[in-house]
């Protein structure tokens, strides 16, 4: 069908704090850089807003690169979220997980890929189908 999706849970127990930069990194032009940081992030902190209910996954595949989503990124993914028209969302879809944007139609739903080369997937009340999450963020290696 398309992806296949590994979900790992967070260890919210345990507390890692980095360093923040005072300053915001311009993607502009350049601005002075401070050579300290004095303030420390905690990213389970900053990502995670609902422990009980967020996951990871790594994603498997080339159907969202469009979005700059690809092979081997990590998802995010609140299963609190309630799913709107048009949310990043990993579904299950007859026994399989994929990860697409979901659109809701008045007796069907629909599940488009951003990538050329994959089929929009139709769901209907014959398909064993559930939004398992949403994707809150996506963590990439650049």
């Amino acid at each position: 069908m398309s992806e296949n999706i590994s979900i790992y849970t967070p260890d919210s127990n345990d507390c890692t704090e980095l360093p923040l930069a005072d300053e915001r990194v311009a993607a502009g032009f350049p601005s002075p850089a401070e050579d300290y940081a004095s303030q420390s992030l905690d990213l389970n902190r900053e990502l995670i807003k609902n422990p009980a209910s967020t996951f990871y996954a790594r994603v498997s595949g080339l159907s969202m690169v469009d979005e700059g989503i690809n092979d081997g990124d990590l998802l995010v993914i609140d299963k609190s979220i309630e799913p709107q028209d048009g949310a990043l969302a990993v579904c299950y879809v007859d026994g399989e997980f994929t990860l697409k944007r979901f659109h809701r139609h008045a007796d069907y739903g629909l599940l488009m890929p951003a990538n050329k080369e994959f089929r929009p997937i139709k769901v209907t009340a014959e398909n064993d189908f559930i939004i398992w999450g949403i994707v809150t963020y996506v963590i990439k290696k650049v």
